[in-house]
């Protein structure tokens, strides 16, 4: 079952009862997309990770989390504010990668920025 569908369902099937929190893991690269389907489906809770740390023990050589300003692109992009300037969590990652040297940081703000013409939110 694909993600929009299962949130669909599980918001239709639930609805005002309880808020829902979505976790997603980038094991294959779709985490992003993942949530986008999922703010489409009525979702408004997600969480990630700074940089993608962590990992998935179900899946053995996964990237890890979600990229947390990878989300907070892709909320505000959708016409969800965040309230959150994404140049702090971006420039976070230079603490990481300092305290942490051996991790593998992902993310595709950090690699590539802001599309031109983009205009920063909060």
């Amino acid at each position: 079952m694909s993600i929009y569908r299962y949130r669909a369902f599980i918001i239709f099937r639930y609805r005002g009862q309880t808020i829902f929190h979505l976790s997603l893991h980038d094991s294959r690269g779709m985490g992003i997309a993942n949530a986008s389907a999922a703010l489409d489906a009525g979702a408004r809770v997600l969480d990630g990770s700074l940089g993608g740390l962590g990992g998935c023990p179900f899946a053995p050589g996964a990237t890890g989390n979600v990229v947390f300003e990878d989300l907070v692109f892709l909320c505000e992009s959708k016409g969800f504010p965040t309230g959150i300037d994404i140049d702090k969590p971006v420039a976070v990652r230079g603490i990481l990668k300092s305290e942490m040297p051996d991790e593998q940081l992902y993310g595709g703000m950090a690699r590539a920025g802001l599309p031109c013409g983009t205009a920063k939110a909060a």
